[in-house]
């Protein structure tokens, strides 16, 4: 009996788990997990706003602290 290989996550599903953790990701975790430049993984949160996602933005506690998203709302269909 063979196992079949796990399917692979895509980038965007990596992504969509992070943020949709309750904790959330900042830009450098998602940057990290995806392997994206930061205007690349901003450009994928504009995506998913577009596609229906809420992805709310928490500014730094502290001065020099990073902002962390979260997705807030999914879409009706995903």
């Amino acid at each position: 009996m063979t196992k079949s290989p796990k399917p692979r996550e895509t980038k965007a599903a990596t992504l969509r788990r992070l943020l949709a953790r309750k904790s959330g990701a900042d830009l450098a975790a998602l940057q990290d997990a995806t392997g994206w430049q930061p205007h690349s993984v901003r450009a994928a949160l504009s995506g998913l706003r577009k596609a229906g996602y809420t992805i709310n933005r928490v500014p730094p506690k502290t001065e020099g602290g990073t902002a962390v998203y979260r997705i807030t709302v999914e879409p009706a269909e995903a």
